[in-house]
């Protein structure tokens, strides 16, 4: 099991097991007396998403309360760390697993990011349009560089469907390998992530993960967010959910 990392140990710790594991747990990052409200916004969210109940897209340009959480400094203090002062949010989903809408997700990597508009350029692709935003899989370079911050707004355990991830995955440069993952292979060396209600589970997409359906249903409300910090290559440019609110 990967040990969670605390935010008052230092940023060293964060950045090796980021590097080691592909994946950190940091408990206590969202206070308490200021999770209700983001879970009533995240609720009123998913109500007038056209996504269904069980995630959406776009969700900063929706709430002005989920916009000031991604760029907040709670956050900026697990980014920087590993991206530097210049690192950027590229996309934000909701996620919500509960009682009637309680899914599976199979073994795979994150290796598609959104961006402004389809050019054609060597190294990216195939190309796909989803929520009316076009999204193509990188080189694996953009992806190495990239991380995941996912916000857990309730507690999420191995009942309720926690993730599941392959620690070290991450180092693998293969994206093709994504045609062949060996499901048994990964069941057998993974690890449950566990994150409290206010705590983050931070790690790279390019690492191998999965979740079960709950066997205990109950509410799974995750804010994930992703983050580059460089360009890519021209003439493309990321898309910057947070723009749409300026």
């Amino acid at each position: 099991m990967v040990k969670p990392i605390a935010v008052s140990q230092t940023e060293q710790a964060l950045i090796a097991a980021l590097d080691k594991h592909g994946l950190a747990i940091v408990p206590d990052v969202i206070s308490p007396d200021q999770l209700p409200a983001l879970r009533q916004v995240f609720d009123q969210v998913m109500v007038s998403s056209d996504h269904g109940r069980a995630g959406a897209r776009s969700p900063l340009a929706s709430s002005s309360l989920l916009s000031e959480l991604a760029e907040s400094t709670i956050v900026r203090q697990l980014v920087e760390p590993i991206l530097g002062r210049d690192a950027f949010i590229t996309r934000a989903l909701l996620f919500d697993k509960r009682p009637g809408a309680n899914w599976d997700v199979t073994w795979h990597r994150d290796t598609t990011i959104a961006v402004r508009a389809k050019h054609e350029t060597p190294g990216y692709g195939p190309w796909s349009i989803k929520a009316a935003v076009h999204h193509v899989r990188p080189p694996v370079s953009v992806l190495a560089a990239m991380l995941t911050v996912r916000l857990h707004l309730d507690e999420c355990n191995a009942d309720n469907g926690a993730l599941l991830a392959v620690p070290g995955s991450h180092a693998e440069p293969d994206l093709d390998l994504a045609e062949t993952i060996d499901a048994a292979a990964c069941q057998s060396v993974c690890v449950c992530c566990p994150v409290p209600a206010g705590g983050s589970l931070l790690m790279r997409p390019l690492i191998l993960h999965a979740s079960k359906k709950a066997v205990e249903p109950s509410r799974r409300r995750v804010v994930h967010l992703e983050f580059a910090s460089t360009p890519l290559d021209e003439p493309l440019r990321w898309s910057v959910p947070s723009a749409t609110l300026e």
